[in-house]
């Protein structure tokens, strides 16, 4: 059983590029609610949840290719 080392390699790619989106999501959520006062606050909150929610969809693709690669012929 060979591992796909491209297949490996873009996987991780995936997961790198989702890692700054996990802390900046919440952050940004953080920020929105701890700002309420502001004519921003609806924009920065959309922010933080399509970040968040782009965080979540990288991981699950990126886990799904390094699976595909470690498993596949």
């Amino acid at each position: 059983m060979a591992t796909n080392k491209q297949l490996l390699g873009k996987g991780i790619k995936y997961l790198t590029g989702a890692l700054p989106l996990m802390f900046i999501g919440p952050t940004l959520i953080y920020n929105a609610f701890m700002n309420q006062h502001t004519a921003w606050h609806y924009l920065v909150l959309g922010i933080g949840i399509v970040a968040c929610l782009s965080a979540m969809f990288l991981i699950f693709y990126g886990l799904k290719i390094i699976i595909k690669g470690l498993f596949n012929d």
